[in-house]
């Protein structure tokens, strides 16, 4: 079972002994998340005018990101289909023991950890969820995505997750003009992102974190 660890927000995170790594910031999980995914990637896409929302994410781990894109979706109105991925995937004990659905008020946050893999399940009116349990590596889909969630672990301990031949796997399932928002600002990341034909912008991290990045995919669809 993964270590649960109380962020500096109040909001749970946990830690991967797999990895050595812990699944979000100390300095808080709820933050981080709403700022990078949220308020860079999805909320812009869910302002212009279309119709449907994809996002696809790099890394369920603990489903924090995928609840709060539910909460907009909802809020907002806009439908949004959400597929993730998730090699090793927590537990629904594991999930249990999170506080993010009285912190954000958000219900059925287990739904996300209970559902079935490989299955579209229909969570609210507008928020459509789909899970796979495979590795980027192997993942194959014949949909093109707006927003891309990426949230893998950091590359010292998955390097093979923030390669250029990853990011050119990831740029042909996005859509021309989409953006792919994450929280790693490091040197071997945005060049990878620049030769897979994105277009890499730098922000101010939350809490103590310089840098985070949001990328636009500026090449055509082939």
């Amino acid at each position: 079972m993964e270590r649960l660890i109380l962020t500096e927000d109040g909001s749970h995170s946990l830690y991967s002994e797999q990895y050595n790594q812990q699944y979000h910031s100390l300095q808080g999980a709820l933050n981080e998340s709403m700022y990078i995914y949220i308020h860079l990637g999805l909320l812009p896409v869910l302002q212009e005018s279309v119709s449907t929302i994809s996002v696809l994410e790099m890394g369920l781990g603990t489903g924090l990101n995928a609840l709060l894109a539910w909460q907009l979706a909802d809020k907002l109105k806009k439908q949004v289909y959400y597929t993730s991925m998730e090699a090793f995937p927590i537990s629904v004990e594991e999930a249990s023991l999170l506080n993010y659905e009285t912190l954000t008020n958000q219900h059925g946050f287990l739904k996300l950890h209970e559902s079935s893999w490989g299955a579209d399940h229909q969570l609210s009116e507008y928020f459509s969820f789909r899970k796979e349990n495979v590795r980027l590596e192997e993942f194959s889909t014949g949909k093109l995505f707006h927003v891309i969630f990426y949230d893998a672990f950091d590359p010292k301990v998955q390097p093979e997750l923030w390669t250029e031949e990853i990011f050119n796997k990831i740029a042909a399932q996005t859509l021309s003009g989409g953006i792919l928002v994450t929280y790693s600002s490091k040197g071997i990341v945005k060049r990878a992102l620049r030769a897979a034909g994105f277009e890499v912008k730098r922000h101010p991290g939350p809490g103590k974190k310089t840098h985070v990045l949001s990328a636009v995919k500026v090449t055509s669809d082939n």
